[in-house]
């Protein structure tokens, strides 16, 4: 199981899980849960977000493709479409362009959010012995909102040119 630690500006802290259990050649099904430290109910944190997808691969097109239900803060259940496309530039793919696009749906599979975003990512193994780091400067094509997220090992943060901004640790 993956766990991180999670605070975005504005915002208390958050507990992160996410589990893949293979279910065969390139799929898998990916479930995550988060626990938001401050909201409150019956005197304790409660769970402020739950999703289960079904993820599948395609390493020869550098894409996948996901679909799933999420659960947030309690809301109607939601249904996402999700999908993913890397464009090398150098043979190692350690620099390239990523194509990204997610599309929530209500119960009625009518769109009540979509996001999409096309993103210059650059990966440099062994920075310094044991350091890597990625680096990433991207564009939000549905809010037109540019942004920027730096990744070195456990640590990542991202800065949204909106004022947003958030940190993870993954444990």
């Amino acid at each position: 199981m993956e766990t991180s630690l999670r605070l975005r500006g504005g915002g208390g802290l958050r507990i992160h899980a996410k589990e893949k259990l293979p279910l065969g050649y390139n799929s898998l099904l990916q479930a995550h849960a988060e626990l938001d430290t401050t909201a409150a109910q019956g005197g304790g944190p409660a769970p402020s977000y739950l999703a289960l997808f079904l993820r599948h691969f395609y390493p020869r097109l550098s894409a996948n493709v996901g679909v799933g239900v999420q659960l947030h803060n309690g809301d109607e259940l939601a249904y996402t479409l999700r999908g993913k496309k890397a464009i090398p530039f150098t043979s190692n793919g350690l620099l390239g362009i990523n194509l990204k696009g997610r599309l929530l749906a209500n119960k009625e599979f009518k769109p009540r959010n979509r996001t999409g975003a096309v993103e210059l990512a650059w990966t440099i193994l062994d920075l310094r012995k044991g350091q890597d780091v990625r680096l990433k400067v991207g564009y939000e094509m549905y809010y037109k909102v540019p942004y920027f997220q730096l990744r070195e090992n456990n640590w990542t943060l991202n800065a949204y040119m909106d004022g947003k901004w958030d940190v993870r640790f993954d444990m």
